[in-house]
């Protein structure tokens, strides 16, 4: 009987074993299959990632090591266009200055601005949400329209501003936008006043209201003023917020294009010819995508390089809350 009993038990060990097996197998199928499923519901993104974005990448990267002026073929030259682009390109220093000189006019001005506006419209007033859609609206508004609109109104002689001027006794009212002295500010104030409503004051507010409650209770208690609320409470507490809107301006304001483009074409005597323009003008007005592919490679460095700046640099001054 013992050993009868041992056999039975043996006998069931194996076939829970076989089963368990079966049951992993059929478990580690279903993993695969599940797994096949997903790569092939992001197989769009994945052939839109190599295609539209990879691919480009790549290709530029070739470019800016070839003479290609269409029509042609792409020749290798090395690294004769970024040489020509340092040493004998007499537009390539001054437009790299002006996207460097109009950075440092437009950032701070745009973050501070929307900064200070997000605040005003955090607080709890009746008709917030109003404000806050009228402040936004701007920033819908295409980049072209928004060139268009702002020559209209910058117009020296017909234009709705300088009118205003004349009539309050301004007798010799600015050219902003036909003047050289004049149009690079004036662009400037053109993207501050887009910007200023946009995804940088949302993004305040998101952080806004991010901060807690608990602080500004215990900050009344202790007798503290709006200001110093502000100071010690907010600020602290919005810098990730701040470098993160610091980083996307610095991108953006070295990028910029599109108003001068429209409203200047880069003059009045180049006065608003920046370095983004410039690769336009290289690349698809004189059809040098060599040269004009070495020139944004340039600038994807120059980007790279003022991101890795602000990345460490934020280790001092940014504040995130231990979890």
């Amino acid at each position: 009987m013992a050993v009868i009993e041992q056999q039975l038990m043996r006998s069931k060990k194996v076939n829970n074993g076989g089963l368990l097996g079966k049951l992993v197998g059929a478990h580690s199928q279903f993993q695969v299959r599940r797994a096949l499923w997903g790569y092939v519901f992001a197989l769009p993104w994945i052939l839109g990632l190599l295609i539209f974005w990879i691919g480009p990448i790549l290709a530029s990267l070739y470019f800016s090591l070839s003479e290609y002026d269409m029509p042609g073929t792409p020749q290798f030259i090395g690294l004769a266009n970024y040489q020509k682009a340092f040493t004998s390109d007499d537009l390539f220093w001054p437009s790299l200055a002006r996207t460097f000189q109009f950075t440092g006019m437009y950032v701070p001005v745009a973050v501070i601005g929307a900064l200070f506006l997000a605040v005003l419209l955090n607080q709890k007033l009746t008709g917030t949400n109003v404000y806050r859609t009228i402040f936004f609206i701007p920033h819908l508004i295409p980049a072209v329209a928004l060139a268009v609109l702002w020559i209209y109104l910058l117009q020296p002689r017909l234009g709705p501003i300088n009118n205003i001027l004349r009539n309050i006794g301004v007798h010799d009212p600015p050219k902003w936008l036909a003047a050289r002295n004049s149009a690079l500010y004036s662009l400037t104030l053109i993207n501050v006043w887009a910007a200023v409503g946009g995804n940088t004051m949302l993004i305040f507010l998101a952080g806004l209201q991010g901060v807690p409650q608990e602080l500004y209770e215990a900050a009344n208690i202790d007798g503290a003023t709006a200001w110093k609320k502000f100071r010690h409470v907010t600020l602290p507490l919005l810098t990730p917020t701040i470098f993160f809107n610091v980083v996307l301006a610095i991108i953006g304001a070295l990028k910029v294009f599109t108003t001068a483009l429209v409203a200047t074409q880069g003059g009045p005597s180049y006065a608003t010819w920046f370095f983004a323009l410039h690769i336009y003008t290289e690349a698809f007005q004189y059809s040098r995508f060599g040269y004009g592919s070495a020139l944004a490679w340039i600038l994807a460095l120059i980007l790279l390089f003022f991101t890795f700046i602000q990345v460490r640099t934020s280790r001092r001054w940014v504040h995130y809350e231990s979890g």
